[in-house]
């Protein structure tokens, strides 16, 4: 007999396979709780009727892995979904020793047994909302005639926007993991391709303790091609994340209520956009938040925060793009317009910064000598090679799954990655 999901489940006779969620050993009775990936269902065993299980229902423990056959009844006394099964053939898959974690246990704790603080309901429908998201994003592309690549994750270079990079040995030289896809993104640009994306992992040597940083974590990044302005890429990403989240809000959003208790507002399009020195007088003028001059190029960690509240104040929106940052605060590869200023952005979601995007600089004579500005030159020498023979004006944007999810269900980027890999984290 096959195995059938507990979700597939209907009355008649059937095969189950889980954990034992659940387990009370009566004297006549036993009531067993098994959970899969879809579902719960009561397991009920007459022992009377099934001497040989009394040795089984002896060595049984929560978290056991079990398989049963039998007959699937309804039932208007079960609570769990008003089924339950009277097996006629029980198997004890593995016996599970007593649990080293439980719900309140520090996140360090268990993020060292994570294989066991992912069988919890909640991490279970993280990782389902995350397929739905990258589905979505997938999709949308897709349908617009998007082509999927795959760069590699082992570069020749160690500088691309500034951020630390890991060193890793290559044969008889050094190698590096890359912190972004970015330099082949647009190689693909110049090959003719046209609009292009990739999901893979990304890579930050930064020692950044924080709820929202990681050393590894899964980007989704796109670039195309041809486009008048960065308006152009702001526009995308705007009705990217809105498609996404619309297809999220509809497979997940009860779920996410009850067992995260967060409300998922699909977003009104468009975004609303404000400059950086516009993001500052109006904190100053409403919260009466100040900084120093020489600080007001770049957003600071606190300004980020309280974006929050300013989006929702100013405008009833969860999203923000801010622009006009200073051009020393901006990786070189962002074009600029004749007074110096780049032309990208950032976009915060609820308080956190979740993409920096721009149009590109592609003109060779002007990213050399913005390259050179930074005294990246030599660093990017194989990069700068992409524009010598012709590449469209281009732009795009980079996303983190994983901090999308953080901001979706509420929880600190360690809880929304499969296994956080950290300064301190290298294990399981």
């Amino acid at each position: 007999m096959e195995r059938t999901y507990i979700k597939d489940i209907a009355p008649g006779v059937c095969k189950i396979s889980g954990y034992v969620e659940n387990f009370r050993n009566k004297r006549t009775m036993a009531f067993i709780v098994v959970k899969d990936i879809t579902g719960k269902l009561q397991v009920t065993v007459e022992k009377e009727k099934h001497p040989e299980m009394l040795e089984m229902l002896d060595k049984l423990t929560i978290h056991s892995v079990v398989t049963f056959e039998g007959e699937v009844v309804l039932s208007e006394y079960v609570k769990l979904g008003g089924k339950e099964m009277y097996p006629t053939a029980m198997k004890v898959e593995s016996i599970a020793e007593a649990l080293p974690i439980k719900d309140d246990s520090d996140i360090d704790v268990k993020m060292d047994y994570r294989w066991v603080d992912l069988r919890r309901d909640k991490n279970h429908l993280m990782l389902k909302m995350q397929t739905t998201l990258t589905a979505a994003l997938r999709e949308f592309l897709v349908n617009r005639d998007f082509i999927e690549i795959h760069t590699p994750k082992l570069i020749a270079a160690a500088s691309e926007s500034g951020s630390d990079v890991f060193e890793v040995k290559y044969f008889d030289t050094k190698a590096y993991l890359a912190q972004s896809p970015q330099f082949y993104k647009q190689m693909a640009m110049a090959s003719g391709l046209d609009k292009i994306f990739e999901t893979g992992p990304v890579f930050r040597a930064e020692k950044s303790y924080t709820n929202k940083h990681a050393t590894e974590f899964t980007g989704f990044d796109l670039e195309f091609s041809y486009i008048e302005s960065f308006d152009d890429v702001m526009k995308m990403e705007e009705e990217l994340l809105t498609y996404a989240l619309a297809k999220v809000k509809e497979k997940h959003g009860d779920e996410i209520k009850e067992l995260f208790g967060m409300d998922l507002t699909v977003p009104t399009l468009p975004f609303p956009r404000m400059k950086l020195r516009d993001v500052y007088s109006e904190l100053e003028e409403r919260y009466g938040y100040t900084v120093p001059d020489e600080l007001k190029g770049d957003l600071t960690t606190e300004a980020e925060r309280m974006t929050k509240k300013l989006a929702e104040d100013k405008f009833g929106h969860e999203f923000l793009f801010i622009t006009d940052y200073d051009a020393k605060e901006r990786a070189f590869y962002h074009m600029r317009d004749e007074n110096g200023v780049p032309q990208g952005y950032d976009l915060i979601w609820r308080g956190v910064e979740i993409t920096t995007g721009a149009q590109r600089e592609h003109r060779y004579d002007v990213l050399k000598a913005q390259a050179e500005e930074k005294g990246l030159a030599e660093d990017v020498k194989f990069y700068l090679e992409f524009f010598k023979y012709g590449c469209p004006p281009h732009g795009g944007f980079g996303l983190g799954i994983d901090r999308l999810t953080m901001l979706f269900l509420g929880l600190s980027i360690k809880e929304a990655e499969f296994l956080f890999r950290g300064p301190n984290r290298l294990t399981p």
